[in-house]
């Protein structure tokens, strides 16, 4: 474990130039969710808790395609790490006909969950909300998983910038858009809840545009060969299964126990529903972001393997973790010293109930005890994903996930204890998935794989 405590002032501005656009960029994603949550709040609690059933579960929905997509950034970092330039433009390519190939399954899945909304027992004023929040999401979803598969692509280059410009172009359209479609300004029909999804949907229409004036653009097409990527590799396509599937099952269960566990929290009634909303949406603002510190540390462990410099890759690994826990670090003190005032940001007069206010505020409390352990579980996750030891992640992470799934049910449905033992569960997860992951990067057999990946690329 020492020998991974090594960092240097050049790695150390690598991280930083790869991961403060997709910070940025993943920022922007976060405000998009927070906005729409808050001009529901100025609708009433139903709409803002089915903003939260509605959206995780078309996420959960969405989330094996997107988690084996996004394992393109960890293959085109390998492929510029051994100079095989061809081969990243290539991953893209296999990855849009991946798009395609994924749509039937996606569609089949979301019928399912539609449908399920109706035998969870929920208010049937929200069920109707949810069910319309999702369905418009999904029928977005082609545009969801084109855009993740070029995110990917150029996050593994380095051009973090590129993720960045289209994310923010497209969140400035997103919030004034969101706003006249729910409520009817500007001389556009108000559409309600579907209308803030709607506008998360064009908005990522708008980001592809944008994406795809980048990746037609003429350096890269001239350096990337992307006129000669524009074929089927089913050895390339075999390799993006087999390392991004684990990686794409291993984000799907864990969204599908966080949407059961969200389901049935949401099950104690509605003002419980708006509290976890409220609260998860500052989690969402202080989550998110690192995710974007996630994507570099990928990235950089990617290219690290591809040209075999493990000694880079120790100072990557402590360079992420000290900018992680750092910015985690102020959160948390942020999220306990102003948990009040946070939470009122929320209480508006349509959602005005002093026991949401209340129970959001001791929420707050347990959401800042385990920031700085979701910063510790994405640097570790990003050095075992970049390193490809992605099954062993998608093991232990389900199966935390699920145990809680299942204590959770035990508390609520059999036991019948009250929202905060339901949610002391959720935070115990959170700080065990932590230490599991901390004490796999101290070991040697991710490592291993590192190598097997390496000589992979190579050949």
């Amino acid at each position: 474990m020492l020998a991974l405590i090594r960092t240097d002032k050049e790695t150390l501005k690598m991280l930083l130039a790869i991961a403060l656009p997709m910070i940025i960029s993943q920022g922007t994603y976060a405000l998009m969710i927070f906005t729409d949550r808050y001009f529901m709040s100025l609708i009433g609690p139903t709409h803002v808790a089915a903003t939260l059933g509605g959206g995780v579960a078309a996420l959960m929905c969405m989330s094996l395609f997107m988690g084996i997509l996004s394992y393109g950034n960890a293959l085109v970092a390998q492929s510029l790490g051994a100079k095989n330039f061809a081969q990243c433009s290539r991953t893209v390519t296999q990855g849009v006909i991946l798009v395609f190939t994924f749509l039937p399954f996606l569609a089949l899945g979301a019928l399912g969950v539609y449908w399920g909304f109706d035998q969870l027992g929920h208010d049937a004023e929200q069920t109707v909300l949810e069910k319309n929040y999702f369905k418009v999401l999904v029928f977005g979803c082609v545009f969801t998983l084109l855009k993740t598969c070029l995110a990917s692509y150029f996050a593994g280059i380095g051009r973090t910038s590129a993720v960045m410009t289209a994310d923010l172009l497209a969140v400035l359209l997103n919030i004034p858009l969101s706003y006249a479609l729910i409520f009817g300004a500007w001389g556009l029909p108000k559409l309600d809840i579907m209308g803030a999804a709607l506008g998360t949907v064009l908005s990522n229409v708008f980001a592809l545009g944008v994406f795809a004036c980048f990746y037609l653009g003429r350096s890269n097409r001239s350096l990337f060969e992307v006129g000669k990527s524009l074929c089927i590799d089913i050895a390339l396509i075999k390799r993006y299964l087999s390392l991004g599937f684990p990686s794409g099952l291993e984000m799907f269960l864990n969204i599908a126990a966080f949407n059961v566990f969200i389901l049935l929290f949401q099950s104690y009634g509605v003002v419980q529903g708006a509290a976890a909303a409220i609260v998860l949406n500052w989690d969402i603002l202080s989550f998110v972001p690192m995710v974007g510190l996630h994507i570099a540390v990928i990235s950089l462990v990617g290219r690290c393997v591809g040209a075999g410099d493990y000694e880079r890759l120790s100072s990557v690994i402590s360079s992420g973790f000290l900018l992680g826990l750092v910015y985690s670090g102020v959160l948390a003190i942020t999220f306990i010293t102003f948990r009040e005032s946070l939470v009122d940001v929320f209480i508006t007069e349509a959602t005005g109930d002093e026991k949401i206010r209340e129970l959001a505020s001791w929420m707050m409390v347990g959401m800042a005890s385990y920031v700085m352990a979701d910063a510790v579980i994405l640097i570790s996750g990003g050095v075992l994903r970049g390193a490809g030891d992605t099954r062993w992640l998608m093991t232990s992470s389900a199966l935390l996930h699920w145990l809680m799934v299942v204590v959770v049910y035990l508390v609520i449905m059999e036991w019948q204890l009250g929202p905060k033992a339901a949610w002391l569960v959720f935070v115990g997860m959170i700080l065990s998935l932590a230490l599991c992951f901390t004490l796999r990067l101290a070991s040697s057999g991710w490592r291993e794989r590192a190598e097997t990946g390496q000589q992979l690329v190579r050949a």
